[in-house]
């Protein structure tokens, strides 16, 4: 029982710092880019399009499909960083809980 009382004050603990990590998710940002970086993206960590730069080089009509391919790929790029720092937080705040292995608390 006691271990139980134990996990239980882990847990209202870990409820209290994961929100507060996701108000920090919210404010942290991350970038993403392609074409050796001629497109840029900044997004939260949360995934929220912030802002977007394309260098004016690529701004040719003839050429809208590889800029377009260039946005979504600087896109998954800010993304996939966000999400890695969701996962290293997250981790870092539940260490020690007993969390079965694969469950996304996010």
């Amino acid at each position: 029982m006691k271990d139980l009382l134990g996990i239980m004050s882990k847990v209202k603990e870990m409820q209290s710092k994961m929100e507060q990590l996701q108000a920090e998710l919210d404010s942290v940002e991350v970038d993403g880019a392609a074409g050796g970086g001629m497109v840029t993206v900044r997004l939260t960590a949360k995934g929220a399009l912030k802002a977007i730069h394309i260098d004016p080089s690529l701004l040719n009509p003839d050429e809208a499909e590889i800029l377009e391919d260039l946005v979504v790929a600087a896109h998954a790029e800010a993304r996939a960083k966000g999400e890695r720092l969701v996962q290293e937080k997250t981790q870092a705040l539940t260490a020690g809980l007993p969390i079965p292995p694969g469950m996304k608390l996010f």
